[in-house]
């Protein structure tokens, strides 16, 4: 049993990793907006954001979060002991939401790119889509890919997903 997972663990990283090149040669070599970036550890609320990128951060006392935009919008929110982030450009749009010794992690490349992450119980979960794909964790049931170039792998529940698209 742990020589399967551990050759399906090695699969999901070998995976990621083959969807991130895809995903980053995919991405179209336009001129990039100025990147935005937000952060909050503790208390607060940060966002900023051009006429492209944009991102948003809050987080709640011994939590925090980060999100990165660059012709992207990225948002993240921390709750009670959480820690999240979210990172978009060329178009994508990533969304990390966290709570109770959580922490997910969204990163969403390309145009139409989309990945949700939300961290529930305690755990890390990632999510990573390419164009045109959309990642979904949601902390209880297995994570989903498809549409693209897309994987995620969910610590809370154990499971993951890779889609080739």
């Amino acid at each position: 049993m742990a020589r399967h997972r551990a050759r399906s663990t090695a699969a999901i990283i070998v995976g990621g990793g083959l969807v991130t090149a895809a995903a980053a040669l995919a991405i179209p070599t336009t001129a990039a907006a100025a990147p935005t970036g937000c952060q909050s550890a503790g208390a607060g609320l940060v966002t900023n954001s051009s006429n492209v990128s944009g991102c948003s951060a809050t987080a709640v006392p011994g939590s925090a979060a980060a999100a990165y935009g660059t012709d992207g919008v990225a948002t993240s929110a921390a709750g009670s002991s959480g820690l999240a982030l979210a990172i978009a450009t060329a178009g994508g749009t990533a969304s990390a939401l966290a709570q109770n010794l959580s922490g997910p992690a969204a990163i969403a490349m390309g145009p139409g790119a989309e990945v949700t992450a939300l961290g529930v119980r305690p755990g890390l979960s990632l999510g990573i889509a390419g164009p045109g794909a959309k990642v979904a964790i949601n902390g209880v049931t297995g994570p989903t890919c498809t549409g693209g170039p897309g994987v995620a792998a969910d610590f809370q529940t154990l499971q993951s997903c890779l889609s080739l698209q």
